[in-house]
């Protein structure tokens, strides 16, 4: 697997398997047939209510030998409720994944909301039924507790999700421990090259999620538009013998940028680590770079009664 080096000097594969809207009952032969597979970099967050199931794959992998814990690596994110419990929910997560230390901890949303009981990731709404965004925690205060989980030893790697640049660059000002990685939504429809150039600049890495625009779970969910149906990633396709899935994740991987697309599906999940054998010419990035839309698929405000990017 080939991985990339964080500014710290830990070392993380360049694709990963993001486990956001992965069904429990799925989880453990999806983990399973990815290890085996060769996949190392698993994505998991308190929010998405699955750590107890992913600690229990990641267990038994361990404990039969398919795979060593040094050999993976594993994320988890805190959730907006517990930015004032950070160290707490840390552990949260480390005891329902059955781990001793997280590879990455990302703070989900540069955004805290009222806490109600740390680890249960409510997105507790008030009486107008929006989002009860909590303005006591300065996110200056989160990063700090980020930096305690790694002084504490919880955590070898710390970084950020869906922050924006000027919160990036806020973090850079006040950072101890300077930022590993950012993860933000990111593909031919939604490039968003200032970010990623500033980010490499700064020594984060850029990582993407959502690196297909969420394909058909999107457009379903939120009623966005698909880059995959792009005439000239087909076109692409077609000219390289590759699926639309597998240029749109190599367009990513060209500019260096790890992605952790999601899939349960054993074809699929072998298919997206095969975008590790192929490049991408340089003047087929540069149409690729053509088609840009600005267009952010994945749209919390539909559920929190505030566009949270207004």
């Amino acid at each position: 697997m080939s991985t990339i080096t964080l500014n710290n000097g830990f070392e993380m594969p360049v694709i990963g398997l993001g486990l956001w809207r992965l069904e429990k009952e799925e989880l453990r032969n999806t983990i399973l047939n990815a290890i085996k597979l060769g996949y190392r970099h698993f994505d998991a967050a308190a929010h998405y209510k699955t750590e107890i199931d992913v600690g229990n794959a990641i267990a038994e992998a361990i404990q039969s030998g398919l795979v060593k814990r040094e050999e993976l690596f594993i994320t988890s994110k805190v959730w907006n409720s517990d930015h004032g419990h950070v160290v707490e929910a840390c552990k949260n997560s480390l005891k329902k994944l059955q781990l001793d230390y997280l590879d990455l901890y990302l703070v989900h949303y540069p955004l805290a909301t009222k806490h109600n009981g740390v680890g249960a990731t409510a997105s507790l709404l008030d009486e107008n039924k929006v989002l009860d965004i909590d303005v006591t925690v300065s996110l200056e205060t989160t990063w700090h507790d980020m930096e305690k989980t790694v002084s504490l030893g919880l955590v070898r790697s710390i970084g950020l999700s869906n922050y924006e640049l000027f919160l990036t660059r806020d973090c850079l000002s006040y950072a101890k421990i300077k930022p590993q990685v950012s993860q933000f939504e990111t593909h031919p429809y939604f490039q968003r090259e200032s970010l990623v150039r500033f980010c490499k600049k700064h020594g984060v890495i850029p990582m993407a999620h959502t690196p297909l625009g969420g394909a058909t779970a999107n457009v379903k969910a939120f009623g966005s538009i698909s880059p995959l149906e792009d005439p000239v990633l087909l076109a692409l396709a077609k000219k390289y013998q590759k699926s639309v899935a597998q240029i749109a994740l190599r367009w990513n991987l060209e500019r260096d940028t790890p992605v952790i697309p999601k899939s349960s599906k054993v074809e699929r999940l072998k298919e997206n680590l095969e975008v590790l054998n192929f490049k991408l010419e340089k003047e087929d990035i540069e149409l690729i770079n053509t088609i840009d839309k600005k267009f952010r698929t994945t749209l919390p405000s539909l559920s929190w009664g505030v566009d949270v990017y207004a």
